[in-house]
């Protein structure tokens, strides 16, 4: 290998971390502004919404896991009844996978009047 070639194999390592960690950066704000979305619904009353963003695969962990968007649905439907959202949640944290094919979103759920009563994840 010449001198020359040598000198810019960092360089291109280097640009190459950057563009990767730009990439991420980039999935992350997109995560973030959907999982913002997301909540609104809730703060909208807007069940019809909501359920859009659920995935056919979707599950949701809580006392009993539901499976798929009527399970999760019927599951939540009880949180859209009324005039005042019961709770809201904003992202925090967003930490995506080096593949780009996988994301997580936490952050605070809030009771209505401000008070941090869980985390969602």
């Amino acid at each position: 290998m010449k001198k020359s070639h040598i000198f810019w194999l960092p360089a291109l390592l280097a640009t190459m971390a950057a563009g990767a960690g730009d990439r991420l950066e980039s999935l992350a704000s997109e995560v973030r502004s959907s999982e913002a979305a997301f909540a609104a619904t809730m703060a909208n009353r807007d069940l019809e919404a909501f359920t859009r963003f659920l995935a056919p695969d979707a599950v949701f962990v809580d006392e009993p896991v539901a499976r798929g968007p009527a399970a999760i649905v019927a599951a939540w439907r009880e949180y859209f009844t009324g005039t005042e959202a019961p709770f809201s949640w904003a992202p925090e944290t967003i930490a995506v996978l080096d593949s780009g094919g996988l994301a997580l979103s936490s952050g605070p759920v809030l009771a209505p009047d401000g008070r941090r009563i869980g985390t969602f994840n």
